[in-house]
Order: structure tokens, then C-alpha cells, then sequence
């Protein structure tokens, strides 16, 4: 069977040992050479050095499947840099945090290695991936003041690893629910989002009849299929999000940004330009 599916390029990637990578035709499949990054210029840029963004990555990059192989992930380059790309041509400053402070982790096979865009934007940014600040730190100052104005949480399978039980995380949720900021993320990037779950009663959670875009459960079922990931997921996080309350509007990653009050969500990397655009535009129009 392993060898028809090495010749039929379904095979997962042996990285090293028990770690996988996708295979070629997943790769072929879903990742594109350049983005569809539409150099959209804003009119009336940010200005003000207190309204920046807090960009919220993950710092794990092995998945563990339930059949006991690891998935080498992170976050997704394109879920993370096009909206970026489109905050700072706004005229936003970005910081870059992990949970306790930890090198960002970069989905490193998913990178759109003919976009010059984004790769200039990783260049710039390196600095501060491979040192990125502490959530947990940062939180112990977050107040009324704090000189951000919205929290942008990318995608990839590495953002369920670490984000959705990290208190730091919820935090920072529940600071920009209190103080109505806005909340930004696309694909897998939403599974943060049940950290705010975490010692609350689900009457207590803030996104509660919301709705929102996410990378489906139904697709995450199939990517085995095409040897995307080496098995299937360890768990579900649309399941655990509808179970708070929360609807998710897409069944497929088809192309779905939704904006529900101050949460701006989308379904896939092929809404990272459509995303953060929006967001970029909406944040720009808010009278603070």
C-alpha cells in the first residue's frame, strides 16, 4: 500500500523518524508559488504609533496525529504575511508574540518562494519571529492603554497545538472583548479562540453567537486522503467552537472572509488577501 501511494504522490513526507511533511501532490495541490496579493494602497494611513497590531503565532511545530505520527507544521506563510502586507502598507505597526516567548514556527515547505512581496515581508520581519515577545509578559500590562488596537491570529495546524490552552492567550481575548478591539484570523487560526474557554462556563464565553470562517473539520477529514497530514487530526476544533455557541458559515475552505461586530475571520489561504484587506479597511475607518 506505502508503495502505491509513494507512486501516486500521496505519500506523506518522511521529514526524520516519526515526522511527516505533506506530500507531493498535497504540495502540488495547495501550495502556490506566489499569492494572489493585490497591492492595494490605502488612502488615509495610520498615523498613530498607538494603534498598532499584536500578531499572535504559535511556537510548536509537531502535530501528533491519532495514529501516533507528527504532522511538521506551524503557521502557514501566507495566512500569516498577505494580511500582514496589507497592515503595514495601512500604515500599521506590528509586534510579533508566542505564548511564552519562543521562536515562531513557519510552516517552512508552504512558502510561496516566487512572491516577492512576501518573501521581502519575512525577511523583514525575521528578526522578530526568531524572537518574538512573551504573551505571557505582555498581558501583565495589557490595560485601556495599551497601544493596540487589534489582535491577528494566523493560520496553520500549529495554531491548535499551543494557542487554544494557553491562559496568556485568553487574556488577550478577553482584554479585547472588554476594551472592543478588534480580533482577526483565518484558517486554524480560530482554535485560539477556545482558549477563552478555559475556566469560564460556556455561558461565559465571549463569542457566543457569533459567526465566523474557519478551516473546516469536514476538509481536515479528507486531507489524509490526499497525504496532506500523515493521519488523521487529533481533534476537532470547529466541533469544540460550535459547542460554545459559535457558528462557523463555510463547510468547505471555498473562499469565505465573515466579519460578525469586531471579529473579522476567514477560511483558508486563499482569503489572505480578501482578509486582510477588509480588516486593513475597517480598522482605518473606525473613529477612535
Amino acid at each position: 500500500m506505502s508503495s502505491i501511494k509513494s507512486m501516486l504522490g500521496v505519500e506523506p513526507k518522511q521529514v526524520s523518524g516519526n515526522i511527516y511533511s505533506p506530500s507531493k501532490l498535497a504540495l502540488k495541490l495547495a501550495v502556490d508559488k506566489k499569492t494572489d496579493y493585490d497591492h492595494s494602497v490605502f488612502e488615509d494611513k495610520n498615523t498613530d504609533r498607538n494603534r498598532k497590531i499584536l500578531v499572535i503565532g504559535t511556537e510548536q511545530t509537531l502535530l501528533e496525529m491519532q495514529n501516533g505520527k507528527n504532522f511538521l507544521t506551524g503557521n502557514h506563510p501566507v495566512e500569516m504575511f498577505v494580511p500582514m502586507l496589507h497592515f503595514m502598507k495601512a500604515g500599521f505597526e506590528m509586534d510579533i508574540a508566542t505564548p511564552t516567548g519562543k521562536p515562531l514556527k513557519l510552516e517552512e515547505w508552504a512558502f510561496p518562494e516566487e512572491d516577492r512581496e512576501v518573501m521581502a515581508i519575512y525577511e523583514m520581519f525575521k528578526p522578530q519571529i526568531l524572537a518574538p515577545l512573551s504573551l505571557q509578559e505582555i498581558v501583565k500590562k495589557l490595560d485601556k492603554n495599551s497601544p493596540y488596537t487589534a489582535v491577528y491570529i494566523p493560520g496553520g495546524h500549529g495554531a491548535i497545538i499551543d494557542l487554544p490552552t494557553s491562559l496568556a492567550v485568553k487574556k488577550v481575548i478577553d482584554w479585547s472583548v472588554k476594551h472592543d478591539k478588534w480580533m482577526i484570523s483565518i484558517c486554524h487560526g480560530p482554535a485560539a479562540f477556545l482558549a477563552a474557554a478555559i475556566d469560564a462556563s460556556p455561558e461565559e464565553f465571549p463569542y457566543k453567537g457569533y459567526k465566523i470562517a474557519a478551516f473546516p473539520d469536514g476538509a481536515d477529514k479528507i486531507l489524509p486522503l490526499t497525504g496532506y497530514i500523515p493521519g488523521a487530526m487529533p481533534w476537532c476544533f470547529g466541533e469544540r467552537l460550535q459547542a460554545l455557541g459559535v457558528t462557523i458559515v463555510n463547510k468547505m475552505p471555498n473562499g469565505k472572509v465573515c466579519h460578525d461586530r469586531k471579529l473579522i475571520t476567514g477560511d483558508s489561504p486563499k482569503e489572505a488577501n480578501k482578509l486582510g484587506k477588509l480588516a486593513a479597511t475597517l480598522m482605518l475607518s473606525e473613529t477612535v
